[in-house]
């Protein structure tokens, strides 16, 4: 009696080819579904009743199947496909080609194959061998020929388990499945699986229309099937008939209530076209269909989300936390809900779990730094910059200005001034920090440091819009230096010609400088692209003082409808209509 080693049994290609057979009604397998159903584990072989061999033959035969048990698969095939040419025996040919599908041969696969075909031409399982063994290694037209075979033999194969693995191929390898496959299609036009195989490679070619054509051929001959439905959607899709895409998915569900897959195309087509209130009906029917499917349970937290229904999302959540999956997803989006209802310690505590390998990583630490200083522990977020940036100076650099902007935010002006200038000790030029100090000395009145980072910034980067058109405006503002403004304002529209607030801040200098044709020429340029509250009060300003009071009130009362508490736009009113002017 023999003995299998388990690896032995899981890749006999008569056997698993025979049981990927399916019914056109069964839903299309995933590729990873179609390996495992090629690679299934599968009973063991009648034993081998041995032939007249020789001693020494019957020995290798014993001795092939010990090295197989140890691990030796390799070399065992290698011998059993040896003993196989040797002896052409049906048996040993079979165990050959087990073999070496155990140790993955493709060529003697290959080999073996064609020995079996020569003593038994009218094989199936021979030209099931050769057929997938030579469609992986690349050689389409003769497997497709054994495929023929099988069929004239009146075997059966699912062709649509071929033509799902299709999408690792490269488009010519592609193309040629498709021909030989259609030319297959014009013998055997009666055969299901093989018209479907034809209709999704053309699909998977970008041949919509064509696809289509054989779908509606397909439907007249064997009728329809939710499988069907699926791809006419995905073509209905592709061929940008959105509207005929949903009517079809929702009459879809209605026939095939419990197909998930249906259901889940349906819903996701729904958010697609921002109708989410339904989609959340989709997602929520499906959750309980499968109550330990978590990706939908993701899903319809993620669709909660953006309905605003921020304790129906936090309950899937943590749902799907308690079991494990999705973990960093699942403790960013609870510190958000937590953060936005004012749960800002266990916020924290999310934000702090999330996962290095987490897209959104970076921005959870940001939260987490912002937080920790709006708790007023200040060491402690500190203390998280430098661990979360450690040896790398770029994300010091973007933790650090999420740090001081928080402390900024918060009135910590001073402990924001002493870590930009600590920071600046070590990255004496960087410009981020440059900047961020500049901004910080403007809000303290320090013009004259605020200056003097500004200028190190354009010596660095002549053509640093932001800091020339930073510098531009604050000396036409707050002093008396316009020409000076000027000429740096000139410099930074020429670096970006396009940005409205470099545009109000050069028409600011002209104003300054009494250029008011210019300047209004430009702020209705900045305005109609950037209807700013800022923007509206200077704007108002130079009509005003035009003598265009009516269209300068216009002007306010149409920003004040927009930002009622804008008190550059209050000031800059209260200031013209008293009289004090400029």
């Amino acid at each position: 009696m023999n003995r299998f080693c388990p690896a032995l049994l899981t890749l006999s290609i008569a056997l698993a080819l025979s049981a990927c057979q399916s019914t056109p009604e069964a839903q299309l397998p995933a590729p990873e579904d179609v390996t495992a159903a090629v690679t299934a584990p599968t009973p063991a072989p009648e034993p081998i009743e041995y032939g007249s061999f020789t001693t020494e033959q019957l020995n290798r035969a014993l001795l092939n199947e010990l090295a197989g048990q140890r691990g030796y698969l390799p070399e065992a095939a290698q011998d059993y496909y040896a003993l196989a040419l040797e002896t052409r025996d049906l048996a040993v040919i079979r165990r050959a080609s087990q073999f070496a599908a155990a140790a993955g041969d493709t060529e003697t696969m290959i080999a073996v194959g064609r020995l079996w075909l020569e003593i038994e031409p009218a094989s199936e399982e021979a030209h099931l061998v050769l057929a997938f063994q030579l469609l992986e290694a690349g050689m389409l037209e003769e497997s497709i020929e054994h495929m023929g075979q099988i069929l004239a033999l009146g075997g059966e194969l699912d062709f649509s388990v071929i033509s799902a693995r299709s999408q690792y191929l490269t488009p010519e390898q592609r193309g040629m499945l498709l021909a030989q496959f259609q030319l297959l299609h014009s013998r055997f036009p009666e055969h299901e699986t093989l018209h479907y195989a034809v209709m999704q490679l053309l699909e998977q070619s970008d041949q919509h229309a064509q696809a289509m054509e054989e779908l509606t051929a397909y439907k007249e001959r064997h009728g329809n099937s939710a499988r069907l439905t699926l791809m006419e959607a995905q073509l209905l899709l592709q061929l940008d008939q959105l509207d005929r895409t949903i009517a079809l998915l929702e009459e879809g569900i209605e026939t095939y209530p419990d197909n998930r897959l249906m259901r889940f195309n349906f819903g996701r087509i729904l958010v697609q076209v921002g109708r989410l209130e339904e989609a959340r009906v989709q997602f929520q029917q499906l959750a309980q269909m499968e109550p330990d499917d978590y990706e939908t349970l993701y899903s319809l937290a993620l669709l909660e989300l953006e309905l605003d229904s921020l304790d129906a999302a936090r309950s899937y959540l943590i749902r799907i936390l308690n079991a494990g999956v999705r973990l960093n997803e699942s403790h960013y989006y609870l510190g958000y809900i937590d953060e936005n209802q004012g749960r800002t310690a266990e916020a924290i505590d999310h934000y702090l779990q999330v996962g290095t390998e987490f897209a959104n990583f970076l921005n959870a630490q940001r939260q987490a730094v912002r937080l920790l200083v709006l708790e007023e522990r200040f060491e402690e977020a500190h203390a998280l910059v430098l661990s979360v940036s450690e040896g790398r100076p770029e994300l010091e650099i973007v933790l650090v200005a999420v740090e001081v902007d928080a402390l900024m935010n918060t009135g910590q002006l001073e402990r924001a001034d002493a870590l930009l200038s600590a920071t600046l000790e070590i990255y004496a030029d960087n410009v981020d920090m440059l900047f961020a100090r500049a901004l910080l000395s403007d809000r303290q009145g320090n013009l004259a440091r605020a200056e003097e980072d500004l200028r190190r910034i354009i010596a660095l980067e002549p053509q640093n819009a932001t800091a020339l058109n930073q510098l531009g405006y604050t000396l036409a503002d707050r002093t008396d230096r316009y020409e000076e403004a000027l000429a740096l304002l000139e410099r930074a529209i020429a670096a970006d010609p396009q940005d409205p607030a470099i545009i109000d801040s050069l028409a600011w200098a002209q104003y300054k400088l009494g250029r008011y044709e210019e300047a209004l020429a430009n702020l209705e340029r900045a305005f109609a692209v950037f209807p700013d509250a800022e923007v509206a009060a200077h704007l108002g300003e130079v009509l005003w003082m035009m003598g265009r009071q009516d269209d300068a009130n216009r002007v306010w009362n149409e920003a004040l409808r927009e930002r009622p508490d804008s008190a550059i736009l209050l000031n800059t009113i209260e200031r013209l209509r008293n009289g004090a002017g400029s």
